[in-house]
């Protein structure tokens, strides 16, 4: 059986007498690939931000390894829209921040290998396109050894054929490292590509989840099952 890494627990959020948050309950496995789609404004970054520990708690828990949840989550790493990297560092710096040392070094190379950055590490930010960009900043969060990966719509400002390419190499490297990772999207397709498993947040709340058997898969019969839950989950939104 597949161990729970999180439990949300009747999580609420509130700013002031607004609630963008209320009663939202989610677990989620180790391992495990999984989107959080809805309205714009439904609530999903703030939720997103609160598994990092950079939003406090309402009200309800957020529950790591079977431990409330308080402050930063160091085990956590966030990739937002905007890439975040630091312009007077070329692309292997960046990767490595304060880690120095030659097996860290080494370790960095490899991840950038991984990205299919590895040509590109003496260049700096200013010089790289957007999709290669973010393919940076994924290798530095993976520096770090996350064993969650928290993935704030950071492919929303690619074009179509980039952000393609970036669903497929995320996945690919997340499964391998076995990074439980948690996607945030307005994109229902893209959710329905990238995760194992999709989560409904509609009225501040966690409505339901859906699994996705088909991710992955290349057959024109499960193409049409991938655009069958696209259809089902879009339904579930605005109904």
């Amino acid at each position: 059986m597949t161990q729970k890494l999180l439990e949300i627990i009747n999580v609420g959020k509130s700013y002031g007498q607004s609630a963008v948050l209320s009663n939202a309950s989610l677990s989620i496995s180790e391992g495990e690939f999984i989107a959080l789609v809805g309205m714009s404004g439904g609530g999903k970054s703030t939720l997103l931000r609160m598994l990092a520990g950079l939003e406090d708690v309402s009200s309800g828990d957020i529950i790591q390894d079977g431990i409330k949840l308080e402050g930063l989550n160091k085990s956590a790493r966030v990739m937002f829209q905007e890439d975040r990297l630091l312009p007077w560092m070329n692309v292997l710096e960046n990767v490595m921040l304060d880690k120095r040392n030659r097996e860290q070094r080494a370790e960095a190379l490899q991840l950038l290998k991984q990205v299919e950055l590895e040509d590109y590490v003496q260049q700096f930010p200013t010089q790289l396109s957007g999709g290669q960009r973010q393919r940076v900043a994924l290798a530095r969060a993976l520096m770090a050894h996350p064993r969650l990966l928290l993935l704030d719509e950071p492919l929303g400002a690619l074009d179509a054929l980039t952000r393609g390419k970036m669903q497929n190499l995320i996945h690919k490297v997340c499964q391998n490292k076995s990074i439980t990772t948690f996607l945030v999207t307005h994109d229902i397709n893209e959710a329905v590509r990238m995760a194992d498993r999709i989560a409904i947040i509609k009225n501040g709340t966690i409505w339901r989840t859906i699994d996705n058997p088909y991710r992955g898969k290349e057959s024109i019969a499960d193409k049409e099952k991938e655009v069958e839950i696209s259809e089902k989950i879009l339904a579930e939104i605005l109904n």
